[in-house]
């Protein structure tokens, strides 16, 4: 919120729900060493519980999906004049842009004749697929900052000024969950089989994965009949997906609040989740998983030919092996999801060793000194500040 102060404004950018975490999590911490700052932007609820009035609902980025997004161009290009207007007219000292690049990337190449410095938050990942594009980065913002130890030197070869932040789940409190108090809360017996089910936070993934969700269950219930199915979901896709789940033979809880999603996790046997932050979360969280997806065929086929990398998975990425299963694409299939439920719950060796792997990579994933990954994005910030 605008306040009448002297204090330097910041404008921030976030597209999407982790997005929007970051930025309530990085206001806190400006706000912890520098209380005079003010805010201004883009941004969703997370956000604006700290006070931030958002230019127009963040929602309206939240599209992923190289088909998905055609219809949305218009808009969406309506949408970067907003907030290219908001920052001309409003010229603060300094704009920070998180994730979303194809939005924030458009916006920092539009802003760059205003003189305001810019610093992008979670870097583009050009080291995954079209590693060309590194080459149109230079000039669109002064700072990058990383969430991956191994982004730091990617981008410092490519002559781009990255730094190390650590990755912001370390922040998200996954592993701090109650057991006890889920399975009180929503009357599940002791015993119940708990399978968390992630089908992705904006309103374009859900629809394609809880389908297939729901095929699973009623196949997965014949040999786990105390399965007891868990959606944790952002508030702003609870109603699409209570929609989607009115018919299934086994009734999800569905959970919107992070403190319920975090005791979720710990009374969870296994999860299926789509790629993403939230691998991350469930490792932290120490819950066996796999990844599963699915998107548009000509989508799945643009992007098979540019990905460079062996896994979709983060965990993966990180443990350098596959440490998780992926079942993508043609491989999200009802019977092979149940097939691999089955296997994570009934297995004790199998899932085990799925954390242990989790305990080495989160390992790497705090920058030096220790210090939350909040507080070290804000230092950096604030140095640009001056």
């Amino acid at each position: 919120m605008l306040t009448v102060t002297d204090g330097p404004l910041i404008w921030l950018l976030a597209g999407e729900a982790s997005g929007d975490v970051l930025g309530a999590r990085l206001m806190a911490a400006l706000r912890r060493r520098r209380p005079d700052l003010r805010f201004a932007g883009i941004g969703g609820l997370r956000m604006q519980e700290g006070g931030f009035e958002s230019l127009f609902p963040m929602q309206e980025l939240a599209v992923m999906g190289l088909v998905e997004i055609l219809p949305r161009i218009r808009s969406l290009s309506r949408r970067l004049d907003d907030a290219v207007r908001h920052i001309e007219a409003l010229r603060p000292d300094l704009v920070v842009t998180i994730d979303s690049p194809g939005f924030a990337l458009r916006l920092l190449r539009r802003i760059s004749s205003f003189g305001i410095p810019r610093v992008h938050y979670v870097a583009p990942q050009v080291w995954a697929w079209r590693e060309h594009r590194v080459k149109k980065f230079p000039g669109l913002w002064e700072r990058l900052l990383v969430l991956l130890p191994f982004e730091e030197t990617f981008f410092r070869r490519h002559g781009l000024d990255a730094r190390f932040v650590g990755h912001p789940v370390l922040q998200s409190g996954a592993d701090t969950g109650d057991a006890a108090r889920f399975r009180l809360r929503h009357g599940l017996a002791e015993d119940a089989r708990v399978l968390i089910l992630m089908p992705g936070s904006r309103r374009s993934e859900a629809p394609r994965l809880l389908p297939v969700f729901g095929k699973m269950l009623s196949l997965l219930r014949r040999q786990l009949p105390d399965v007891v199915p868990v959606i944790p979901v952002s508030p702003v896709v609870a109603e699409t997906v209570l929609k989607a789940t009115a018919g299934w033979a086994v009734q999800p809880v569905i959970v919107t609040e992070t403190g319920d999603k975090h005791d979720a996790f710990a009374a969870a046997r296994a999860a299926l989740t789509k790629s993403g932050t939230s691998t991350l979360e469930l490792a932290l969280a120490g819950v066996p998983m796999a990844v599963t997806y699915r998107v548009n065929p000509l989508t799945a086929a643009i992007a098979r030919r540019l990905i460079r990398v062996p896994y979709v998975a983060m965990v993966n990425l990180l443990a350098g092996r596959m440490l998780v299963p992926e079942l993508l694409q043609e491989q999200c299939r009802p019977d092979l999801l149940a097939a691999t439920v089955v296997r994570l719950m009934t297995a004790p060796v199998a899932a085990a060793a799925q954390k242990e792997g989790f305990r080495e990579l989160l390992a790497g994933l705090r920058a030096a000194g220790a210090m939350d990954p909040a507080d070290a994005a804000a230092d950096e910030i604030l140095a640009m500040l001056g």
